[in-house]
């Protein structure tokens, strides 16, 4: 590959199976599958790259253009944690290419029309927290493999539609099945069709009103806001406390928390656990 010939070619891979490419070429190239365009869609920096475990240092940016990516999508979030691969390629022969860069979006930034997004490296996930966690309250997340709840049938799920919606995160429901008030606090929210299809959120607040009414209040605006008429699915809240999984979802069995444990205060009270002579 010479230097007259090496173009850059990267392709960004969203969680819903949306493919983009492009290049800085000023022609189309195709490899793997993928057409990357000569559009200013996105392009990076120059990658700085460690060696070792540390993470990779780059940025990317572009246009929030309507044929590439547009503000809308990056406002709702569908761009977050992207996969992203870059590669340098000889526009000649497209299969003398070198693979420089795999990871992924981080944080995006918008501005005036543009954005900058955050490229994070394949080493990006060793910076999480790894292992058991022993604290009073549940380490599992309702629903999954740990705690094995059935999120079925209408007693921790409801799918229903939105009659009203005020500052794009307070939602109110017309008709709405008998459920104690605070059932939904601390639980999920899921947008099932309209523009905001496959949005989610948490719920901060959940209050019954009279004649079936209801009133869930997001913890924060989704980044498309549903509309009258949206279907959404409404899981129940958990507080991760014992209390709550025997008593509201009679499912101690699985908990995954230590309720026994002492509490800071025990551990460090003068001669706590001490034994008497």
């Amino acid at each position: 590959m010479t230097v007259t010939t090496r173009a850059r070619a990267w392709m960004v891979r969203r969680a819903d199976g949306m493919v983009l490419g492009f290049t800085d070429h000023d022609a189309t190239l195709t490899f793997d599958g993928i057409r990357f365009r000569p559009d200013h869609g996105m392009s990076a920096r120059a990658l700085v790259q460690a060696t070792g475990l540390s993470v990779d240092n780059s940025e990317a940016e572009g246009a929030l253009s309507d044929d590439a990516i547009t503000e809308r999508d990056v406002l709702a979030g569908r761009w977050d944690g992207a996969e992203v691969r870059m590669w340098e390629v000889d526009w000649t022969d497209v299969s003398a290419r070198r693979l420089v860069f795999a990871g992924s979006l981080g944080e995006i930034a918008r501005s005036q029309g543009a954005f900058r997004a955050e490229l994070r490296g394949l080493s990006e996930p060793l910076n999480a927290a790894r292992g058991r966690v022993f604290h009073p309250r549940c380490s599992a997340r309702l629903g999954d493999g740990r705690c094995k709840l059935a999120l079925t049938g209408e007693t921790f799920a409801i799918q229903t539609e939105v009659a009203d919606i005020k500052d794009g995160r307070i939602l109110r429901f017309a008709d709405f099945p008998a459920y104690d008030a605070g059932w939904f606090e601390r639980g999920s929210l899921l947008v099932l069709t309209g523009s905001a299809e496959g949005l989610s959120a948490t719920v901060k607040n959940d209050t019954a009103l009279p004649n079936g009414r209801r009133e869930i209040e997001l913890w924060q605006g989704l980044g498309i806001a549903p509309v009258a008429g949206d279907r959404i699915r409404l899981v129940a809240g958990c507080d991760k406390r014992a209390a709550t999984c025997l008593n509201k979802f009679n499912n101690f069995v699985n908990f995954r928390g230590f309720p026994h444990l002492p509490s800071e205060d025990w551990i460090m009270a003068p001669q706590a656990g001490s034994r008497r002579g």
